[in-house]
């Protein structure tokens, strides 16, 4: 094993410890290259640990619990590079490294921490460790794959491939697998419900069990402290401390990836949050404009509207969601809703409700079918299934409706209606919202239409679109106040009912909008 000290004298000036004291007399067993707040699942221990300072800049306690838990792993040395993320040593850090007994090193601006590695790897080979050193080739070649445009494929099968076996990547929110080869997908059914069984949903450690008469080993895929997925491995045979080291360093790279899917994903649902708010608000054309502007994908045509309750926030996107709405007792089946909601880009959260525009046209259906079995190929990502450790009961405090199918242009005539079955729909229900009105509407409309003194169809329609809120209204109007209040006391004598009772409020707003 090589020690600090030789690393030290191979690499001269490019690494020396912090304050010029002696170097450690200690053993390391790799390098490893990190900058997330907690690598401690990634790591054996034994490391030197190399970061550019992001860790370590946010104050004394976080960087106090940070070099804990570098200790409590038993890393050897933590490595940090000058120019990049801090210019000098930061005096908590030094402290604390001190105080724990944590050798600390530097690595001067302008140094590749690629140097350090390659040294160590240098003195590895030197040493004779033939078969760690050739470990080298294969992280590079998975740092190659995780840059390809079908990333998780590719180091899913490479790592496969190194290791003789096969690879299951599962996501955390029960989307579509990615494996190989693809011959194992006969073991995922059975890999979600040990995964389940495990109850691994939050845990930072490896876990072994068995399937089929192979040992599998499943490690966690964290993005901070949330579980972004699970890597499964069957090797077939034991594994070695080299097969471990390239294990986690497909960890670290899926980690990677996983958190840069999610900028990406949290940039693309504000962007289709505000084509989906212009939408619901009856403005289908600047929506339109607004899509092509930002390179959305094209509008359907066709959508259904479905607004789901939640009395607690929604902890994930989209798979969170699908994974929710596969939990309620639907009261006419939709075979595609799960993927429908997966792939709907077109969604907003406001008031406790989430509201999704799914994709209804000609076609859609038989591709949230056919999703399940379209890919079966080597590396490939195979239809979703669920949640590793998902429960089957809906979380309590949750309901949801959904529209038929109508134009998109439409679907803004629809969101009352809709929004009024979701609060009425009990825990754990997806109702099913006909577009029938309350047989009354259009005799409320009538009333209100045939009332001479005032327009009281334009007064009511004003009222009902900023929600009863009377200053709103009263100067959309260019009314005053009394004046507002006495037009509204007399529409609701005329049609005999309450204009702020939601029911009411939702069938005749529906009916005002159908009579332009």
């Amino acid at each position: 094993m090589i020690s600090l000290a030789q690393l030290c004298g191979q690499l001269g000036s490019d690494l020396v410890p912090e304050g010029g004291g002696a170097v450690p007399r200690r053993q390391i067993s790799g390098v490893h290259i990190s900058e997330l707040e907690d690598p401690t699942p990634y790591l054996e221990g034994g490391e030197l640990l190399l970061t550019t300072g992001i860790p370590v800049s946010a104050g004394a306690e976080k960087t106090g619990a940070y070099v804990r838990r570098l200790v409590q792993r038993n890393v050897a040395a933590l490595g940090l590079g000058l120019g990049a993320g801090v210019d000098e040593v930061p005096e908590p850090l030094a402290e604390t490294c001190a105080e724990a007994g944590l050798a600390l090193l530097l690595v001067p601006d302008g140094t590749p921490f690629m140097n350090v590695s390659r040294a160590y790897w240098d003195l590895v080979g030197k040493g004779g460790q033939a078969d760690l050193a050739a470990s080298l080739g294969t992280q590079t070649a998975l740092a190659r794959a995780a840059t390809r445009p079908d990333a998780l494929a590719s180091v899913v099968k490479a790592l496969a491939q190194a290791l003789g076996g096969w690879v299951v990547y599962l996501p955390a929110d029960g989307g579509a697998e990615t494996l190989w080869p693809d011959t194992v997908s006969g073991v995922v059914p059975q890999l979600r419900e040990e995964t389940a069984r495990f109850n691994m949903a939050g845990t930072q450690s490896a876990a072994t069990f068995q399937l089929y008469g192979t040992d599998v080993v499943e490690y966690p895929v964290l993005v901070g402290r949330r579980t972004a997925g699970y890597l499964a491995i069957g090797a077939g045979r034991k594994l070695g401390k080299t097969d471990r080291q390239i294990i986690l360093t497909v960890c670290v790279l899926l980690s990677l990836k996983a958190q840069q899917d999610q900028e990406a994903s949290g940039a693309s649902a504000m962007m289709g949050a505000a084509v989906a708010k212009l939408v619901l608000k009856g403005y289908v054309d600047a929506a339109r404009a607004l899509a092509a502007d930002l390179e959305l994908d094209g509008m359907p045509g066709q959508v259904r509207l479905l607004v789901l309750r939640r009395s607690q926030p929604e902890s994930g996107g989209p798979g969170d969601a699908a994974a929710a709405v596969t939990t309620l007792h639907e009261e006419e089946a939709w075979p595609g809703l799960a993927a429908a909601v997966r792939n709907c880009r077109l969604r907003y959260t406001a008031d406790g409700l989430t509201y999704f525009l799914l994709d209804a046209g000609a076609g859609s259906e038989a591709r949230a079918g056919s999703e399940a079995g379209q890919e079966g190929r080597a590396g490939s990502q195979t239809g979703p299934g669920t949640s590793p450790g998902s429960q089957e009961a809906p979380p309590e405090g949750m309901s949801a409706a959904i529209s038929l199918p109508l134009p998109l242009e439409q679907a803004s005539t629809a969101v009352a209606e809709v929004v009024a079955a979701a609060r009425r729909a009990d825990d754990g229900v997806l109702a099913q919202v006909k577009g029938g009105l309350d047989a009354r509407a259009e005799a409320w409309v009538a009333a209100l239409a045939g009332y001479s003194r005032a327009d009281l169809v334009e007064t009511v329609r004003s009222y009902l679109r900023n929600r009863g809120q009377w200053e709103i209204t009263a100067r959309e109007l260019n009314l005053h106040r009394n004046s507002l209040r006495h037009r509204i006391s007399i529409a609701a004598k005329l049609i005999d009912a309450d204009l702020d009772d939601p029911d009411v409020a939702a069938n005749l707003w529906l009916a005002l909008r159908r009579t332009g």
